[in-house]
């Protein structure tokens, strides 16, 4: 379930114009407690309502990510050298932080219909989560170095791209 995070990570990366090791925990810390807490919420919306929350996950999470990944690719294309790029602000990266963990609060959903310790899995999601996001903006400012906006133009795509994955994977699965 990191993967999507890890992704969204390496963009941001990309896109920053430094990334300090610091900077990087930060983006980790808070992709991991939002994958963290998403399970625990869809848990919870499980044993309440598990019908409603089906019908939209996709859309939301789709929407999120098709609008983060527009902006740093439109970002990349802007012709301004010494403007910083990247969006590593504490907003954007709730905003991309959210729109990567919709599927951990369906697994979430998935998980209150069996008996299993949900705070010991949910902690294992954001621990795993933190270290691969932490990962992810150290590798993309390496790869931001030295690729500059075409690394962050892909980024971007790659978001858009998983977005109308997740959107694709359950508007099939609905009609199959």
């Amino acid at each position: 379930m990191s993967v999507d995070a890890f992704v969204a990570s390496v963009g941001k990366g990309a896109g920053a114009q430094r990334v300090k090791f610091g900077t990087a925990l930060r983006t980790g810390l808070i992709f991991g407690v939002v994958e963290m807490i998403t399970p625990l919420i869809g848990w919870a919306l499980g044993i309440a309502a598990s019908q409603y929350i089906d019908a939209v996950d996709h859309w939301v999470a789709f929407a999120l990510l098709a609008a983060v990944g527009a902006h740093m690719k439109w970002q990349a294309l802007q012709h301004q050298p010494d403007a910083p790029r990247g969006d590593t602000t504490l907003w954007a990266t709730v905003l991309t932080a959210i729109g990567t963990s919709i599927d951990a609060m369906a697994i979430g959903v998935s998980l209150a219909f069996l008996e299993v310790n949900i705070l010991l899995i949910a902690l294992a999601i954001g621990t795993a989560t933190m270290l691969m996001s932490t990962g992810g903006m150290l590798a993309g400012r390496l790869l931001g170095q030295r690729f500059g906006r075409v690394a962050e133009a892909l980024g971007g795509i790659a978001l858009i791209g998983l977005g109308s994955l997740i959107l694709f994977e359950h508007l099939t699965a609905a009609a199959g």
